[in-house]
């Protein structure tokens, strides 16, 4: 990483917490303001110096969800996807601040503070952003900063991608080299860049090149001191995990399928037992109106089966609300599955957007009115909290899918079916529907590799975010 994005990268944490601070002091000026004061007089006691004490220390949590919610993540978004991720994340914030006061009465007295502090949040945040955008672009349209790397590759994914650095200077890259191979003579122009300080970086875009190739650039990058980036495909991604062991005086490198293995397989199952239970007694009054709307709307039975394929190839059957006519609901407890098995398959024929084995409907004939509230919002999961309860499921996993649609998976695709499925995982929170299937195997298969409780945390405390966001979703 440049000094330049380092710099902006770790300036953005202060930056936001001032505004925060001012934020807070601006709705406090407001409220106190002689024209609002006449119309509504204040008729609580709250010393300027008391509150800033409150607000320094609620303004880390309100920094601590952000976090959270990505907003610190290194990356190139567009203004309107951070000004939603601001919205998303303030409102999180804002609605822990709002628990807080009804725990404790003693922390405000004011709702127009906390409604005025929220909106200022927003607005304070989102603009010191855009500044601090402004001042990276003009910084960079300049030729301050600038990564100069160098791509070795060839095919079209080595073409979109100095296409994609050439186009957009946001990224702050800039193309120095470029070669269909490392070869020698490439090694020589590389070299002569690279004693000349006129090479930070090289991407090596894999399109079925040797493994002997790619570590000879890799070596290079290290005799030069330069940042390696290597674009892997599954198959070269697969096994992060190795385990060093001695058999018969032979030293063995053995690449273990995942991490939950032995106490790994223990923690995540107790993580489960005690988040499902909790998740339930919060979610109960949800789960009690949502039967009772699908009940009103369309009768019984509230809840369908739907049968799915588990860790190991386990048949088992997922429960969520109902949120079809019955008369088009697939499964065996009901009487006319067959003709709606038949129904459905033509849908897919017809209406599926998405590529590979796993088919999605977009704007299904067959879902009630509220069916489509519950699927937005994705209420109808909330009964498979049970089936994690039971073991059946986990509450981070890849996500179970049907038998005829397992039948179609490539070999590498039931790699997925290492560990138990999951109510919501990495393709849930980095895009749902919008992922190619291909996309969402290569994120499963990355946490496989990488599972942590830490990880499973992050993805339960961020799902929430990506259900508002509505990203996927119909």
């Amino acid at each position: 990483m440049k000094k330049l994005d380092l710099f902006f990268a770790t300036i953005l944490v202060p930056l936001d917490y001032v505004a925060l601070i001012l934020a807070a002091i601006a709705a406090y000026s407001l409220r106190f303001a002689p024209f609002l004061a006449e119309r509504r007089p204040v008729i609580f006691a709250l010393p300027f110096d008391q509150y800033m004490r409150i607000v320094f220390i609620i303004a880390i949590g309100w920094i601590t969800i952000y976090a959270l919610s990505g907003l610190y993540a290194i990356s190139h978004r567009k203004k309107l996807e951070e000004l939603k991720k601001i919205i998303i994340a303030s409102t999180a914030a804002f609605g822990g601040v709002l628990a807080a006061v009804v725990f404790s009465r003693e922390l405000f007295e004011s709702r127009f503070i906390l409604l005025a502090s929220w909106i200022f949040a927003i607005v304070f945040v989102f603009f010191f952003r855009l500044f601090l955008r402004m001042v990276r672009s003009t910084l960079i349209r300049a030729g301050f900063g600038l990564k100069l790397v160098a791509v070795i590759g060839k095919g079209m994914s080595a073409d979109a991608l100095i296409n994609m650095v050439s186009r957009n200077p946001k990224y702050g890259l800039k193309v120095a080299f470029r070669a269909e191979t490392f070869s020698k003579e490439a090694e020589r122009e590389l070299r002569a860049l690279a004693a000349q300080d006129g090479l930070d970086q090289i991407i090596y875009v894999a399109q079925n090149g040797s493994t002997k190739e790619m570590h000879e650039a890799l070596d290079f990058a290290d005799e030069y001191h330069l940042s390696f980036c290597y674009s892997a495909d599954i198959v070269s991604a697969h096994g992060a995990g190795i385990e060093f062991d001695m058999l018969a005086g032979v030293p063995l490198l053995e690449l273990k399928r995942t991490r939950l293995e032995g106490w790994g397989r223990v923690y995540k199952r107790i993580f489960d037992i005690v988040g499902s239970l909790i998740l339930i007694l919060i979610t109960l009054p949800i789960i009690f109106f949502a039967a009772l709307a699908v009940m009103f709307e369309s009768g019984f039975p509230i809840l369908f089966r739907n049968e799915r394929v588990g860790e190991h190839g386990k048949i088992f059957n997922t429960l969520k609300f109902r949120t079809m006519y019955q008369k088009y609901c697939i499964g065996k407890q009901f009487a006319d599955h067959a003709h709606a098995l038949e129904y459905e398959k033509k849908l897919i024929a017809e209406r599926s957007d998405k590529q590979g084995p796993v088919y999605k409907i977009k704007e299904d004939p067959r879902v009630t009115h509220v069916g489509r509230f519950l699927r937005r919002t994705s209420i109808d999961e909330l009964p498979q909290l049970f089936n994690v309860l039971a073991g059946q499921m986990t509450l981070v996993g890849p996500r179970p899918h049907q038998r005829r649609e397992v039948e179609k998976y490539e070999k590498h695709h039931k790699r997925v079916l290492e560990l138990k499925p999951g109510m919501t995982g990495l393709p849930q929170i980095s895009g749902r529907s919008d992922l190619s299937f291909e996309e969402e195997v290569k994120l499963d298969t990355y946490y496989i590799e990488h599972w942590s409780l830490k990880l499973d945390f992050i993805i339960l405390l961020k799902t929430p975010f990506a259900v508002l966001g509505q990203r996927g979703t119909y």
